[in-house]
């Protein structure tokens, strides 16, 4: 991320939460990038539960949670646990919006690494699945 697109007028999913909520139209929503949560210190499952029906789209990636170092890895490479946090947390928002892949493949096939990224996609979304939502909520509650 270049020092002209680091700061923005809505800063967080808080505000862009707040926003949405103030302007109040059905057309009007959100997509969340999870990379770009990653750099900002938000948690991304945290931020899908704020957005919740506000959210049309999410832009699934990854990276090393350095402030304002967008990595564009694959999803879930890097936290493979936090990956499948969001697909639970999609699930039970009931997200029916779009996936999009934002990833950087420099180093590889451009073509390889979309089929990767689908393939990961599904697999964490699947696994959400089979999550026993009662022992989710459980140990969330406990802080466990």
């Amino acid at each position: 991320t270049d020092e002209n697109t680091r700061y923005f007028t809505v800063p967080s999913t808080g505000a862009a939460v707040l926003l949405v909520r103030d302007v109040d139209r059905t057309n009007f929503g959100l997509t969340l990038d999870v990379g770009h949560m990653l750099m900002s210190g938000e948690n991304p499952g945290q931020s899908i539960a704020m957005a919740g029906r506000h959210l049309f789209g999410v832009q699934l990636n990854d990276g090393h949670t350095r402030l304002a170092a967008e990595d564009g890895l694959v999803f879930g490479s890097v936290h493979p646990g936090m990956a499948l946090e969001v697909m639970w947390r999609l699930r039970r928002v009931g997200f029916v919006g779009h996936f999009y892949f934002d990833t950087f493949p420099q180093r590889s096939d451009p073509v390889a690494e979309a089929e990767l990224n689908v393939r990961r996609a599904r697999m964490f979304w699947d696994a959400a699945e089979g999550l026993d939502r009662g022992e989710v909520e459980r140990i969330a509650a406990e802080h466990d």
